[in-house]
C-alpha cells in the first residue's frame, strides 16, 4: 500500500486554515534554512506554466468556440482579463488572504502579512507533503496564483454572451475576494508535516511526565489545532472539528465552486435572448477542440502538480489524470452515440473536460483502475444533467459550466471517498503522527464519506449564496445586462467594438 502526503488538500480540508495558516504564515513556512529540492522546484514552475495555459489559451479558445460569431472576442476578453485581474490582485492582497495568518480570525480567512508579498523572498521556503522536503515560497505563491486565475474564468461560460464587460470586471474582482479567497484558505492552509512530527515524537518521548506530555500536547494542539486527529489522517479544518476530506488538486475550491457560481448567475441574468427558440450552435468546434486539448495537457499540471514534489505520487496523479479523461471522452461518446444516433466532436471534448473535474480530487489519492471507472461513470452523469436536466428546468447555463464543472466536481469528490480504500486499489490514508509505523492511517468508509459530503456542501452554500449576493450588488451597482439591442448585436461591437473576424 502506498501512503501519501495528504496533497495539497488533504482538503487540508475545508476548513483549512484556522490555526493552521497561522503556522504556515510564521516561522516553519518561511525558514530558509530549510533546503530547497531543484527537481521540486523545477516540476512545480513547469506546472505553474502548464495550469495558466489551461486558462490562455485554453479555456479561452474552448468556451470562445462554443459561443455565437459576434461574441467571440468578447468571451476571449473575459477570460484574458480575469487572468490579468486575478494575477495582480494575488500579489496585492490575494496570496496573503489565501495563505496568510488572519489571527483570531484565521479559521475563516488569512491575514494581510503577506499583502504586496512582504516577507516572500527568493529565499523563503514553502513545504511540501513529506517531511524535510520544501521548495521556494515565490514557486509554491505562482503555482496557486494560476489556480486564482481560472476559477472565476470559468463562471464565464454560465453566462456567455448577456453579462457587460464592465460588470464581469466588478464580480470578478468581489467574487475572488468574497467567495475564492476564503475558500482556498479553508482548503489549502495547512501545517506542515515537519511540525506535526515534531509534535507527535514530544508527546511520544514524554512518557507518563505530565509535565512534558502538557507541553506536548500543547505542541500537537498549536501545530494542528485541538482535534489533530482530523488532519493527521487526512486534512485538518479546525472549525469544521477536523472533518478530514480528501480533496488533491480543487475539486471543491476550483470546479464546484465556480460550477455553483456559474448557475446562480445564470439564473440571476435570465435566458439570452431567443433562448431556447433560435439556433444557438456553436461557431467553431475547431476551436473549441484546440481548447480542450490545451486544457487536456495543461491538467497534468494542475493534478500531478498538485503534489508539489516530482516523485512517484506525482506520477500516479499524472497517470490518473490520463486515463481517466481518455475514458470519460469515450464514456460521454458512446451515451451520445446510444441517445442522439451518431457521435460528436463536442461530446468527446465535453466527455474529456467531465473526466479532469472528476478526477481532480482523487488524481492522487485513487489507483489508475479506480480512475478508469471515474471517467467511465461521469460523463454519463454531466450528460445527463446538461441534456435533461437543463432542459427540464429551463435555466440557460450557456456552456454548461454547472452541468461539467459543478456536477462532475461533486461526483469526483465524493467518488475520492470510496476510491482511496486500498482494498479498491487506492493509496490509503496518511497519518503524520503515526511515525513509528509509516504514517499508516486508518480508511473507514463512513467517515470519509461524511467529511466528503461536508465538504462538498459547504462549498456549494458559501458560494451559492454568497455568488447570488454579488451578481445582486453588482447589478445594482451598474447593472449586469447589456441593453437588449445590445445583446442582439453581439457584446464584440458593443462591448469592445471590434471583432473577432473580419470577413
Amino acid at each position: 500500500m502506498r501512503l501519501v502526503p495528504p496533497p495539497k488538500t488533504a482538503f487540508k480540508t475545508l476548513g483549512l486554515g484556522l490555526l493552521l495558516a497561522g503556522i504556515c504564515a510564521t516561522s516553519a513556512f518561511a525558514d530558509a534554512a530549510h533546503p530547497i529540492d531543484k527537481g521540486d522546484t523545477a516540476w512545480l514552475l513547469t506546472s505553474s506554466a502548464l495550469v495558466l495555459m489551461m486558462s490562455i489559451p485554453g479555456l479561452a479558445l474552448f468556451y470562445g468556440g462554443l459561443v455565437r460569431t459576434k461574441n467571440m472576442a468578447s468571451v476571449l476578453a473575459q477570460v484574458f482579463m480575469i487572468v490579468s485581474l486575478v494575477g495582480v490582485v494575488w500579489v496585492l492582497y490575494g496570496y496573503g488572504l489565501a495563505f496568510g495568518d488572519g489571527g483570531s480570525w484565521n479559521a475563516y480567512i488569512g491575514g494581510f502579512g503577506k499583502a504586496f508579498l512582504m516577507g516572500v523572498t527568493s529565499d523563503s521556503a514553502w513545504p511540501t507533503f513529506s517531511n524535510h522536503a520544501y521548495v521556494p515560497e515565490l514557486a509554491y505563491m505562482v503555482f496557486q496564483m494560476t489556480f486564482a486565475m481560472i476559477t472565476p474564468a470559468l463562471i464565464v461560460g454560465a453566462f456567455a454572451e448577456r453579462m457587460k464587460f464592465s460588470a464581469v470586471v466588478v464580480f470578478m474582482l468581489l467574487w475572488v475576494t468574497v467567495i475564492y479567497f476564503p475558500i482556498a484558505h479553508w482548503v489549502w492552509s495547512s501545517v506542515t508535516p515537519d511540525d506535526v512530527a515534531k509534535a507527535a515524537k514530544a508527546i511520544a518521548d514524554a512518557g507518563k511526565d505530565p509535565v512534558k506530555l502538557k507541553a506536548a500536547q500543547a505542541m500537537m494542539n498549536a501545530a494542528a489545532g485541538p482535534t489533530a486527529a482530523g488532519w493527521l489522517s487526512a486534512g485538518s479544518a479546525p472549525w469544521m472539528g477536523g472533518v478530514g476530506a480528501l480533496d488533491f488538486a480543487g475539486g471543491t475550491v476550483v470546479h464546484i465552486n465556480a460550477g455553483i457560481a456559474g448557475l446562480v448567475g445564470a439564473l440571476v441574468l435570465g435566458k439570452r435572448i431567443g433562448y431556447p427558440k433560435e439556433p444557438m450552435s456553436p461557431h467553431s468546434l475547431t476551436m473549441t477542440m484546440i481548447g480542450a486539448s490545451l486544457l487536456w495537457v495543461g491538467w497534468f499540471g494542475f493534478n500531478a502538480g498538485s503534489n508539489l514534489e516530482a516523485t512517484g505520487v506525482t506520477a500516479l496523479a499524472f497517470v490518473n489524470t490520463m486515463v481517466a479523461t481518455a475514458a470519460a471522452a469515450l464514456s460521454w461518446m458512446f451515451v451520445e452515440w446510444f441517445e442522439k444516433g451518431k457521435p460528436t466532436l463536442l461530446g468527446l471534448c465535453s466527455g474529456a473536460v467531465a473526466g479532469l473535474v472528476a478526477v481532480t480530487p482523487a488524481s492522487g489519492f485513487a489507483g489508475p483502475m479506480g480512475s478508469v471507472v471515474l471517467g467511465l461513470m461521469v460523463s454519463p452523469i454531466c450528460f445527463f444533467f446538461v441534456s435533461r436536466v437543463k432542459q427540464m428546468f429551463g435555466y440557460d447555463d450557456a456552456l454548461d459550466v454547472f452541468g461539467v464543472h459543478c456536477v462532475g466536481g461533486i461526483t469526483g469528490a465524493l467518488m475520492t471517498g470510496i476510491l482511496v480504500n486500498p482494498a479498491l486499489g487506492g493509496v490509503g490514508i496518511t497519518d503524520y503522527t503515526n511515525i513509528t509505523h509509516g504514517n499508516a492511517g486508518v480508511y473507514a468508509f463512513g467517515p470519509q464519506m461524511i467529511a466528503q459530503i461536508t465538504a462538498v456542501v459547504a462549498t456549494l452554500l458559501w458560494s451559492g449564496i454568497g455568488s447570488f449576493v454579488l451578481y445582486k450588488l453588482v447589478d445594482v451597482m451598474i447593472g449586469l445586462r447589456p441593453a437588449p439591442d445590445a445583446e442582439r448585436e453581439g457584446l464584440d461591437i458593443t462591448d469592445l467594438g471590434e471583432r473577432a473576424y473580419n470577413y
